[in-house]
């Protein structure tokens, strides 16, 4: 059986090492297009949207719904992106355990 302090300096260098993981991951992005490349969302790793581009030619004044419906696509694929970019460098430092509300 493991002592109680080994585990307790295990557990406070994984909660240092999730600290340092969730600044970095304000760095890290992730890229979704739409449209075939009309429209462009990043992301970073804490879900944040940090930049949309839209292709001129996407804008058509006849056809609002497309565009809207093309922004929406990318933006919901590059959280999604994020999201799983999140999981995966966490899953480095929890050993792949599933830890409920970790992150």
């Amino acid at each position: 059986m493991m002592n109680m302090g080994k585990m307790m300096k295990q557990v406070q260098k994984m909660q240092a090492d999730m600290a340092k993981l969730q600044e970095e991951l304000a760095d890290k992005t992730v890229e979704a297009t739409s449209g075939g490349g009309m429209v462009k969302v990043v992301a970073n790793g804490k879900q944040e949207i940090k930049l949309v581009e839209i292709n001129p030619e996407a804008v058509d004044p006849e056809d609002v719904e497309m565009l809207q419906d093309m922004i929406l696509a990318a933006v919901n694929e590059a959280i999604r992106q994020s999201q799983e970019m999140t999981a995966r460098e966490m899953s480095k430092i929890t050993g792949g355990m599933n830890i409920p509300g970790l992150f």
